[in-house]
């Protein structure tokens, strides 16, 4: 994204405590750290994520939000008077989780990191694209469920945060075989 720092890479690493290198099974031997990129395409594809945001009294709110994974940021947005526009005006520090419910199947994906409003009106525009894009009719649609989001966030109705990951995992499940990566940014 030409308007943001260059897209920091991860180091990947497997960890075996909760990973079938502990439990051999058939293909456990073999079992390695999940590559950053598959991470990412992961979180391009997916439709809803889970924001976890935590209270003034500390007790956790979690709710279901749309996101773009966009330049290495993951984008999300929420009204200015809803409790997790609340939860990170005090406290910016969040997880945002995806993936699905199988037990023998797929990649679960958790990306912590701080929240920041977007206040730039270029990257802003960037954002928007990158939902309209992702979501298609959904956004751009007069029937759409989020019709109405890019003007919502131009005047401010609503507010875009930016995660930018510090620590994300990725907990896989493949025909019985388990892995857990961890990536450090």
């Amino acid at each position: 994204m030409s308007t943001q720092e260059p897209v920091k890479q991860p180091t990947a690493e497997l960890d075996a405590r909760y990973s079938s290198a502990l439990n051999p099974r058939p293909g456990a031997a073999d079992v390695t750290a999940t590559e950053w990129s598959e991470a990412q395409r992961l979180l391009e594809a997916a439709e809803i994520f889970w924001v976890s945001t935590v209270r003034p009294d500390g007790r956790l709110h979690v709710t279901p939000v749309i996101a773009a994974w966009h330049g290495g940021v993951l984008y999300f947005s929420t009204g200015m008077g809803e409790q997790k526009a609340k939860n990170l005006a005090r406290d910016g520090h969040c997880a945002l989780t995806t993936g699905g419910n199988s037990l023998t199947a797929g990649l679960d994906l958790v990306v912590e990191g701080t929240a920041k409003p977007v206040a730039d009106p270029a990257v802003l525009e960037e954002v928007i694209a990158a939902y309209e894009a992702k979501y298609g009719p959904h956004i751009t649609s007069p029937e759409g469920t989020f019709h109405g989001m890019g003007d919502a966030l131009r005047n401010g109705d609503d507010v875009v945060f930016a995660v930018t990951p510090t620590t994300a995992y990725g907990f896989g499940r493949e025909d019985g075989v388990y892995t857990h990566t961890r990536w450090a940014f």
